[in-house]
């Protein structure tokens, strides 16, 4: 909590508007996004997954394209274009991180396909410069999923820097509450490509040119295109704009225990894989994770924390062995992917998380490959005196 949350929703219900969304904190919210990182139009979102299924609503996914997207991702992102009909391709993650692997794009495009999704997994860019050349050489969309991607940016070869989710002709942010800047759910939909922009806002507002109507372009409004109810309430943004004015604070702190983390278990490099943030990426600091060398090790590892009252997770299962998309799997096997989906283990990593919790996780997960317990404190405490339970 920033502090502010309540106050400006007390302000979002005195305006007497909060039956619909597009009010106050709203139009500030897409204003923030907008002055900040330049973004074109931008429209919130109900979730992450409204705004990825309207972007497979504005690429106009029919039965039969094919969406090409990395198998390690939450199903929100395959869902959005399934739900249209499209069929899933999907592609394996790269080996230094869970990440779509760009090279291997290319062989997966067919004369159906229509549409390349990439998920900054972490926040941590994917290789932008190799899909968006890729994209343009076959004329195909691309959505940058970058729910976890907030206030992180992308580094060309030339040195110019620029926002994830300005890149793809669409991109999808998420506010669910396990993200950096959150309003317990809620998401944004940021739209690139100009031929979209009046689209977009009809499909927001339930396929109506409602909000032209209340710019008063209009004399009344009807039903003009397809649609649903994405927009959220004003006051869910309301509890948004207050986390955004803080979005400095917070991600300074996020970056603060994510080194830290690194810094600490720097001496596993060789028996866990550690995070790796290529050259064209910055780091916002969304997660730190290890990935452990079966799912054997991970569960013991987790086993192992659960005992000092610290909670790792482990993370996606691979898409691809779903069992909704078993059947069409064709036993295609992508190894990158289920590496992750067997190794990578998620540690607690959150604003309120302390230092000395950090160091406590650390020497914990430390110990368990046999290095020295010295800094563990088997009933160590937050700065608030609460006792201690660590979880994703």
């Amino acid at each position: 909590m920033s502090g502010r949350e309540l106050e400006y929703i007390r302000q979002a219900v005195d305006t007497v508007k909060i039956i619909r969304g597009d009010g106050l904190f709203t139009k500030k919210c897409h204003q923030f996004f907008e002055e900040k990182y330049g973004f074109p139009k931008c429209l919130l979102t109900t979730s992450c997954t409204d705004a990825l299924e309207m972007s497979a609503i504005l690429l106009d996914i029919q039965p039969g394209d094919e969406v090409i997207m990395p198998a390690f991702t939450f199903v929100s992102t395959a869902n959005a274009f399934a739900l249209r009909g499209a069929k899933i391709i999907f592609a394996d993650s790269m080996s230094r991180n869970p990440n779509i692997e760009a090279d291997a794009i290319e062989a997966l495009i067919s004369k159906r396909t229509k549409a390349i999704v990439v998920v900054h997994y972490a926040g941590v860019a994917c290789d932008m410069h190799t899909i968006m050349t890729i994209a343009d050489k076959h004329n195909l969309y691309v959505v940058e999923d970058a729910a976890q991607a907030i206030d992180n940016y992308y580094i060309y070869p030339d040195g110019k820097k620029v926002p994830l989710g300005s890149i793809g002709h669409l991109a999808a942010f998420s506010f669910h509450e396990t993200k950096n800047i959150i309003s317990g759910e809620g998401g944004l939909l940021v739209i690139n490509d100009e031929k979209f922009k009046k689209r977009a806002e009809i499909i927001w507002e339930k396929g109506t040119n409602r909000a032209a109507f209340f710019r008063g372009e209009i004399d009344k409004y009807g039903w003009v295109d397809i649609g649903s109810s994405f927009l959220p309430s004003d006051i869910i943004a309301a509890f948004l704009f207050a986390q955004l004015e803080l979005i400095d604070i917070i991600q300074k702190k996020r970056k603060l225990l994510w080194q830290t983390y690194h810094e600490k278990l720097s001496i596993l490099r060789g028996r866990v894989q550690m995070p790796d943030i290529p050259d064209y990426s910055t780091n916002n600091a969304h997660m730190y994770y290890v990935v452990c060398e079966d799912i054997d090790e991970r569960s013991l590892l987790i086993e192992h924390c659960k005992k000092q009252n610290i909670h790792p997770v482990f993370h996606y299962q691979s898409l691809n062995k779903s069992p909704y998309y078993a059947p069409h799997n064709h036993k295609k096997t992508l190894p990158n992917s289920d590496y992750y989906s067997d190794g990578l283990l998620r540690l607690p990593l959150y604003y309120e998380l302390q230092l000395n919790q950090v160091d406590f996780i650390t020497s914990t997960i430390l110990s368990f490959y046999g290095y020295k317990e010295e800094n563990i404190v088997p009933n160590a405490r937050l700065r608030t005196g609460r006792s201690t339970t660590v979880s994703v």
